[in-house]
């Protein structure tokens, strides 16, 4: 990303005031960016600068013929309603919301009228985002990240990397909106592989000790970490309290394990992005959101921390090893 576009999306507010107040933004479309976390590099940045490139491939380049106005709540998701409103009253002209199911919960709630491209982790539908995946209805469309079947794959994964383990561990944020039907999806798929597993809650950084503390007690030797927002946002972080656990776990986003985790499986999220951003330049272009069909991902990446695998003294089979898209040494 150039740095005067990263500087823009960086200031959040008041970079935006900025694009506002200059002469050529008043004959630009404005594209509101709406994100529970910042756009700070180890957060969400690599997923703006994929928003943007899809954006510049459907022919729209920031500062040119597109203007960018953003806000972002820090990890504060009760400010998300304030701040969704505020793009709505600027106005803009297509909202994107980046940080999963509640931010674009708290875009579709704000506006029935501008148009809303989300990237999400739950079902569009269950969530009340959309009507159905072929054809939306109303002002929201995007991308849809997980897949039935993903859950399955993602304990199976673990189970071939740590054989034997009789209890796995499972990490969810109960305020999640999908995290109740996530965890079901999940609960069913460990039974089908006869698989124990036991649950703690995380919905802060201050309780990734303590649940790990308590799945650790409760006889986890392995754990998987279930595809929420604030997770991915504080990742590092929680990538380092597992390790101090010693818990070999799989995540669902390559960005964990470059940061560190042993491994994960899922869509590219950066891809995603992309889609959306391509997304946006339709709409611009004067296509409606009520046409445009969700979007979900077709290919999945596994990825493995050789580093961190040896750190926990893991030895990789090699038909696992040769099954990996991404190895990091």
């Amino acid at each position: 990303m150039r740095r005067r576009e990263f500087i823009t999306l960086a200031g959040g507010a008041a970079a935006a005031s900025l694009w506002s107040s200059a002469p050529s933004a008043q004959q630009m479309p404005v594209v509101g960016v709406l994100g529970s976390s910042s756009p700070d590099p180890t957060a969400h940045g690599p997923f703006v600068a994929a928003l943007l490139h899809g954006l510049s491939n459907a022919g729209f380049i920031e500062g040119r013929n597109v203007a960018i106005e953003s806000r972002w709540a820090h990890g504060n998701f009760d400010r998300l309603p304030a701040l969704a409103a505020e793009l709505v009253r600027h106005p803009v002209a297509v909202i994107a919301t980046i940080g999963g199911d509640v931010v674009a919960i708290a875009a579709k709630r704000a506006t029935a009228t501008v148009p809303v491209v989300f990237t999400s982790g739950g079902d569009p539908i269950q969530l009340g985002l959309v009507d159905s995946f072929n054809r939306p209805g109303g002002n929201v469309t995007g991308v849809s990240v997980v897949t039935s079947g993903s859950f399955a794959k993602r304990l199976e994964l673990l189970r071939e990397m740590v054989p034997g383990v009789a209890v796995l561990g499972l990490l969810v944020n109960r305020t999640n909106p999908s995290a109740e039907s996530l965890t079901n999806e999940i609960v069913a798929a460990a039974r089908d592989l006869d698989q124990r597993i036991v649950f703690a809650n995380a919905s802060a950084v201050s309780d990734f000790e303590s649940a790990l503390t308590d799945l650790a007690q409760r006889g986890a030797r392995a754990l998987l970490v279930y595809p929420d927002v604030y997770f991915t946002g504080h990742r590092q972080q929680l990538v380092d309290v597992v390790a101090r656990y010693g818990l070999p776990a799989i995540y669902q986003f390559r960005e964990f394990a470059v940061a560190g985790g042993l491994m994960s499986y899922g869509a590219n999220f950066p891809d995603a992005f992309r889609i959306a951003g391509g997304y946006i330049g339709r709409i611009l272009k004067g296509e409606k959101p009520a046409d445009l069909p969700i979007q979900q991902p077709t290919t999945f990446q596994l990825v493995i921390n050789l580093k961190t695998a040896k750190a926990l003294g893991i030895e990789i089979s090699p038909t696992l090893l040769a099954r990996a898209d991404e190895v990091i040494e």
